[in-house]
Parts: structure tokens; C-alpha cells; sequence
């Protein structure tokens, strides 16, 4: 996403693209959910078709389904921005029943699910326990689990570790998610403003990187680092919010995550040199872009 951003070709619309990819972002994060989701119901689904066989057995007719009745499986099915987003993306087109039973049938065999269905209340962390069980010790290291999402979702690699983090504050957090938007207002208008000042002042931006690259050639710094360095700087000139330590920090994170084993060290150099050095000039006053001259 972000070095398409530095592609004329491929990015002739940003702002588009950059909704497209989130949009992605959120189809996953839905569909995370809606397979979640899946499996705690599938108890019910077990219990019928044991229940229906020509001959069963007194276990068959008395299958545990405690689990469907999961506090946090209802509160989801009840959530509006939940069913205005499965109306939407239909993840139940991408969802396979055979790998849902699969990961049921690991839950049903672990001890913490036994001890979950002997208990005979519903305490509310421990309905939450179960639920995150699932996600993250059923799903997450599952190998087919992980080719199934990757078939139906390109953007898994990249945005792993969000969702990762995403499910976990839902599941214990969901009233504070509107699962049909990713971002909020203040958010998109974030991303979306700090996209277009990348842009436009790329030529800027490259001009006060060149003469702190010392005996680098420019051409031959990993071109992801230079999208760094030029993001973080139109961050610490137009965005007045935002300190500046907050800026730096944010984009040494990100280059240790997406670039080389020695970006971190490298922008984290180049950021706080032209970081000193404007601020001596009175440079930074955290103007926001629209009334900034250069």
C-alpha cells in the first residue's frame, strides 16, 4: 500500500486506492468474525445431525450447545453494524463449513472447553475466554485455517498483525467497534490528508532528505524508506497534532516492520537530524499544510 503510493502508474487515484485497501482491511476483519462466529454455532449444527442418526447413541441425543448460547455470539448477531456489514460483504460466500467443523471439533477436545460447559452459569470473562480461545490458540495456528484466508484475502500478510489486535479488543471491547467502517471520521481524514501532503510534496520532501544521505546515493536507498522518511517529515511540518517524538517513534515502528533489518536505525537518523536542524530554523510550528508556503 504504501509504496504503491509512490507508483504514477498504479496510483493515478490515491485517495480511491487508499479506500479500496481499507475497505479490504475491513472485509477481513468481518470475516475473521463471521468465522468465529461459525464455529461457536456449529454446536447446534453437531447436535441435530447426531441426533439424527438411524441409531443414536444417549451422547448423541444430549450434545452440550452452551456454547451457542455464547453471550458474546448473541450480543454479535444482535450488533446492527455487524448485520449491516454481513449484508454488505457476504462472508457467508467465502466461509467453508468443512474447516469450520474441523476447528469445532479441536475445541470440543480441549480441556478448556470442558471445563467451559460443566460450569453451569454464564460468567461474562469466561464467555469471553472462550471466545478468544478460538481466535487465537484454534484459528490463528491453524495451517488450513491460514491457507483459507490467504486464498480468499491478499492482504492478509500485511495486515495480520492489525487484525490480530483488531479481534482481540472486539472480543473484549465489541460495543466500542462499527464493524461496517474501519475508520472513524477523524481517522479517515487523517489518513486521506497525510496520503495527499505525501504527494504533493514528494519533490519538497526528497530535496531535504538528499544532502543528510551523506555517500548514499539516493537511487539506491530501499524506496520504502524513502516513502518513510518523506511521510514523517510532512507529519512533523503540516500536522500540528501530532508531537513530533510521536511522529519519529511511529515511523522508526514502521520501517524495523516493512523494510530492512537496518531501516529502523536509518530513518530513525535521518528523521531526527532534519527534525533539529528545521526546528532550528523555526521551521516546525506545527502549521497545518493548508497555510504552510513551501
Amino acid at each position: 500500500m504504501i509504496e504503491s503510493a509512490d507508483s504514477a502508474n498504479a496510483f493515478k487515484q490515491p485517495i480511491q486506492t487508499l479506500e479500496k485497501q481499507l475497505d479490504k482491511s475491513r472485509e477481513l476483519f468481518v470475516y475473521l468474525i463471521y468465522f468465529l462466529s461459525e464455529v461457536a454455532r456449529y454446536a447446534e449444527t453437531n447436535a441435530v445431525k447426531r441426533a439424527s442418526k438411524n441409531l443414536p447413541s444417549k451422547s448423541d441425543m444430549n450434545v452440550n450447545i452452551k456454547i451457542a448460547g455464547n453471550e458474546f455470539i448473541w450480543a454479535l448477531l444482535e450488533n446492527k453494524s455487524y448485520q449491516k456489514a454481513v449484508d454488505t460483504d457476504h462472508p457467508e460466500k467465502r466461509i467453508d463449513m468443512d474447516l469450520v467443523k474441523k476447528v469445532y471439533n479441536n475445541l470440543i477436545e480441549s480441556v478448556e472447553y470442558i471445563q467451559y460447559i460443566n460450569e453451569q452459569n454464564r460468567d461474562k470473562a469466561k464467555e469471553r475466554e472462550i471466545i478468544k480461545l478460538i481466535f487465537t490458540q484454534l484459528m490463528l495456528p491453524n495451517e488450513d485455517f491460514i491457507n483459507h484466508i490467504e486464498e480468499h484475502f491478499n492482504n492478509w500478510d500485511d495486515d495480520a498483525e492489525m487484525m490480530d489486535q483488531m479481534m482481540l479488543t472486539f472480543i473484549q471491547k465489541p460495543a466500542t467497534t462499527q464493524l461496517d467502517q474501519l475508520m472513524s471520521g477523524d481517522k479517515w481524514d487523517f489518513a486521506r490528508g497525510l496520503l495527499k501532503t505525501a504527494i504533493d510534496k514528494k519533490e519538497y520532501c526528497t530535496e531535504l532528505i538528499k544532502p543528510k544521505l551523506k555517500n548514499w546515493d539516493a537511487d539506491r536507498i530501499a524506496q520504502l524508506d524513502m516513502i518513510l522518511m518523506r511521510m514523517g517529515i510532512c507529519e512533523l511540518l503540516y500536522f500540528e497534532t501530532i508531537p513530533t517524538k510521536v511522529t519519529i517513534n511511529e515511523y522508526i515502528d514502521l520501517a524495523k516492520e516493512y523494510s530492512t533489518a537496518q531501516s529502523g536505525q536509518f530513518v530513525n537518523g535521518l528523521l531526527d537530524n532534519i527534525h533539529k536542524e528545521m526546528t532550528t530554523d523555526g521551521k516546525i510550528n506545527k502549521i497545518s499544510f493548508n497555510n504552510k508556503s513551501v
